[in-house]
């Protein structure tokens, strides 16, 4: 029998192949990761409190929110502390925690879009029956389905994640704990491991895929008959802004999960690491508001009765 060190504790790389910038680099990602608190906080405040936003389409916006915020949280602050401190370890449980929530936040944003891509089409194909199909039971079932299966399935993971063992190297060549690093320096045969991700993984995936995408041929046709351009523009706005997130998203958890990682590919992994664990959680606020005129109006009813006070005084 050979015998082996048992690796308890792993070293995350994360972005120090940048020495003489980490201090840049971590004010950069740290006002990121604060616009994007700030941002999802914002969005999740409005729509519990503004009655104009009690509607599915900003329920589902705020849950997109909620998971957003606590998204980036799982990663952000540990890889901000890495920027200013020698010591990148993390330990092998801390390791395991973080893939749970990781891949539980991202699936969980992964269902909600479609849920989201469903309620735009009962809005735009059939705007007359919209509220008594989306009611709000409706809804909290959608979203209870929504963070149930993405428990279920990062459960599902982080099981199998549990069998593997490691014996070194123990470098993680991101600034975060994910599977596809995990297999690459595990001491375990990781290939039912990758079945899962594959079959589990691509089932789900394809699924979601295919509920987002397919109502928006009957979507699309259905805006085209639209008569008046302002309506033609408000459907579509709404449209495309869902489609803009699912793009992005989709795209980075195709390269992170589906392509193999090997050492020619850890910069360009690292940076798609950092837009889909950093930067989709703010763009997705951004991209929601700047072009929500319902947004925009609730943000100016929240500052207009203290610009009236302003005034008075």
């Amino acid at each position: 029998m050979t015998n082996f060190t048992k690796v308890t504790e792993f070293i995350l790389i994360g972005l120090s192949d940048y020495p003489h910038n980490l201090y840049l680099i971590f004010i950069v990602f740290f006002f990121i990761y604060l616009l994007t608190v700030i941002t999802n906080v914002l969005i999740i405040v409005f729509v519990f409190t503004d009655s104009q936003l009690h509607t599915p389409m900003y329920f589902f916006l705020g849950n997109l929110a909620f998971i957003d915020v606590s998204y980036s949280s799982v990663t952000a602050p540990k890889m901000l502390l890495d920027l200013v401190i020698k010591n990148h370890s993390i330990s092998l449980p801390a390791c395991t925690t973080q893939v749970f929530f990781f891949i539980y936040l991202a699936s969980a944003e992964l269902f909600l879009l479609s849920s989201m891509s469903y309620d735009r089409y009962i809005a735009i194909c059939h705007p007359l029956r919209y509220t008594q199909i989306m009611s709000w039971m409706v809804c909290t079932q959608m979203a209870s389905g929504v963070w149930v299966l993405a428990f279920l399935y990062s459960l599902v993971h982080t099981l199998f994640t549990l069998r593997l063992t490691f014996c070194g190297p123990n470098t993680i060549h991101n600034f975060f704990c994910d599977l596809p690093h995990l297999y690459q320096i595990s001491c375990t045969d990781t290939l039912i491991n990758i079945v899962v991700i594959f079959t589990v993984g691509g089932i789900l995936g394809i699924g979601a895929f295919a509920i987002i995408f397919v109502p928006y041929f009957r979507i699309f046709s259905t805006v085209l008959r639209i008569q008046t351009s302002h309506g033609k523009l408000k459907a579509f706005s709404t449209c495309t802004s869902h489609l803009t997130v699912v793009f992005i998203f989709y795209g980075s958890v195709i390269f992170i999960y589906f392509v193999p990682t090997t050492s020619n590919f850890f910069t360009l992994n690292k940076v798609v690491s950092v837009i889909y664990a950093l930067i989709n959680p703010l763009l997705n606020p951004l991209i929601y508001s700047i072009r929500n005129k319902d947004l925009k109006d609730a943000v100016k009813r929240a500052v207009y009765p203290y610009m009236r006070k302003d005034d008075h005084l």
